[in-house]
């Protein structure tokens, strides 16, 4: 499963919790495997993120269509203010998400590549993650297969300081980031940080 749909739902205000049920209901009766569920506690306020895995894109565009045609779109409209949905696949050397405890701290990194620059950041990263992991879990790099060229990235930590220090101790080592791959990023960069929902497979 290398093809994500990450879903970027925005609630009400204090709708995150109340949303959940029908959105664990939401996912349940689809296609695919649902990776992760998380509430933002720094960014965005009152957003939740899905991630969700896909055998084929077909499966991802059955689900997109589900939703757009539903008019309950994942279970709680009466939460729900703003609703996104982007499909990505995974950097082609990462082995699919796997469930677990690896946080509650998780960090959502999106870059805005150079028109060219999906396959360099790939192979730059390639070389990098390893040594990178040794900090830090990798959970899934991504790239864009809709909207502007973009890399997402999702970093578990066991806390805010545990999240600092893998950081700083990365670039203190020359380990991170990856040698020349700022090179084919844009300056349009986004941080959020989430916890998960209860149901969640990534805790």
């Amino acid at each position: 499963m290398s093809y994500y749909e990450l879903a970027t739902l925005d609630t009400v205000i204090f709708g995150a919790g109340k949303a959940a049920p029908g959105i664990e209901a939401w996912v349940a009766q689809g296609q695919g495997r649902l990776c992760g569920a998380w509430g933002t506690d720094i960014g965005t306020l009152n957003r939740v993120f899905v991630l969700r895995a896909f055998d084929s894109l077909a499966q991802l565009y059955d689900e997109r269509e589900r939703a757009l045609r539903s008019d309950n779109p994942f279970g709680c409209t009466e939460q729900l203010v703003r609703l996104s949905m982007e499909g990505y696949r995974a950097l082609d050397f990462l082995p699919p998400v796997q469930a677990g405890s690896f946080g509650p701290v998780y960090e959502f990194r999106t870059y805005r590549t150079k028109v060219n620059g999906i396959v360099p950041t790939m192979e730059k990263w390639r070389e990098a993650v390893p040594p990178r992991e040794a900090y830090s879990k990798l959970t899934v790099a991504m790239y864009g297969l809709d909207g502007e060229p973009r890399l997402t990235q999702i970093w578990p930590y066991e806390s805010l300081t545990a999240r600092s220090e893998a950081r700083a101790k990365s670039v203190a080592d020359s380990k991170w980031p990856p040698k020349g791959g700022p090179d084919w990023l844009s300056p349009d960069m986004t941080s959020q940080i989430a916890m998960p929902l209860a149901f969640s497979p990534l805790k």
